[in-house]
């Protein structure tokens, strides 16, 4: 009688967890697609005023130290690129230019991480060379990361 081996596929299978979204993931998804609904009620007009509304709820809704961060930021962001709209992008704090997010602010608390983190996506014009940081570990904010931040929103705009 000849062995036949059982498949990897089988044995490996009941050892492995779901290689899926984690419970963070999906309720981000499930905010996003909230979002996107309530935006298209709300329409164009409206966009502006009740972003900012929904971003500083975000950001009050945060526990400390990324409620005081969020709030920091966003005055830094607000202030050094009036031209963003504020929005939520996946349940977080975003600014948006021309209707693409330019850059977010992701709490620690969000995904169950050390540090929050600031992000820009590609619509951000932070281009140097052939590679350039996109997001930034946060777990403070001294003057002089304050200004940086500043400085880099103001060029990711430009």
């Amino acid at each position: 009688m000849k062995d036949t081996p059982k498949s990897a596929k089988s044995t490996t299978a009941k050892n492995k967890t779901s290689g899926g979204f984690t419970a963070e993931e999906r309720a981000a998804m499930k905010e996003h697609a909230q979002e996107l609904k309530t935006a298209a009620r709300r329409g164009p007009r409206a966009a502006k005023a009740d972003g900012e509304s929904d971003v500083l709820a975000k950001i009050a809704e945060m526990p400390e130290p990324d409620r005081s961060l969020g709030e920091r930021l966003h005055a830094i962001i607000t202030g050094s690129a009036p031209a963003l709209t504020p929005r939520t992008w996946y349940g977080m704090p975003a600014y948006a230019k021309d209707g693409k997010i330019v850059c977010f602010f992701q709490p620690a608390q969000k995904f169950k991480t050390r540090y929050a983190t600031l992000g820009f996506n590609d619509a951000a014009n932070l281009d140097e060379g052939a590679m350039w940081p996109i997001a930034y570990a946060l777990t403070e904010l001294t003057a002089a990361d304050e200004a940086r931040i500043g400085a880099l929103v103001k060029q990711a705009v430009s």
